[in-house]
């Protein structure tokens, strides 16, 4: 009962981080007449979709198997949204909009934002990555989990240089492969690929495995 209600209080913790991340964006209309950033909002929405099949997808496999077709589908779509999580954070480069004088707000609001989008994407991940551990050997499942990372980073890539977005996986699957394969089969003419991928793939994964590390900390010291 204790770690149900832990959880609850974390979850209303990350809804609060959001809104105050909204309550900037309003504050910022107001004020500021901020309306190149109107996407933020939705990309924070997005963002949360990955927790919400998480979630969905941790209370399931408590009674059913994750070899199954629920299990297979809810883990496609947290799958798909999750880059959107950590899409948030390469909304900073958006700063450009901002003049000096109002700089250091767009500073906060934005990394607010990044922040609030990359604080569910990876509370999502540690859930799944849970699931992992529990199935599979742990060097398999952190290998599992490093390979997510990598296609999410890829997938910002994706984004935000092709303008690709998740629906697109539906509405346009023919394009999104086309240019998915053509970097792969031609990647020494697309280096900057690589290199925003690399980029995403070592601070995702650096900040992901310093947060692992923080809550396996907090557990052991629960214990003792």
């Amino acid at each position: 009962m204790n770690r149900l209600n832990g959880s609850k209080r974390f979850l209303v913790a990350l809804a609060g981080s959001s809104l105050a991340s909204v309550f900037l964006y309003l504050i910022s209309l107001k004020f500021y007449g901020a309306r190149p950033f109107w996407f933020l909002t939705w990309n924070l929405f997005l963002a949360w979709l990955p927790l919400v099949f998480a979630l969905i997808l941790v209370k399931y496999l408590k009674t059913k198997p994750w070899v199954s077709w629920p299990g297979a589908l809810l883990t496609l779509l947290w799958l798909s949204f999750l880059p959107n999580s950590f899409y948030l954070i390469s909304d900073l480069m958006h700063l450009s909009y901002a003049d000096s004088s109002q700089a250091l707000y767009y500073v906060v609001m934005l990394f607010s934002f990044s922040f609030s989008g990359l604080i569910v994407g990876y509370s999502s991940l540690y859930l799944l990555h849970r699931q992992l551990l529990k199935r599979l050997k742990p060097l398999t499942a952190h290998s599992w989990v490093a390979v997510i990372l990598l296609l999410c980073s890829f997938a910002i890539y994706l984004g935000r240089y092709l303008r690709w977005s998740t629906w697109d996986t539906v509405l346009n699957p023919a394009g999104v492969l086309f240019d998915v394969s053509d970097r792969i089969i031609n990647p020494v003419a697309y280096g900057q690929t690589f290199q925003v991928t690399a980029l995403f793939f070592i601070l995702l994964g650096s900040m992901y495995f310093t947060l692992w590390h923080l809550t396996a900390m907090l557990r052991q010291s629960k214990q003792d």
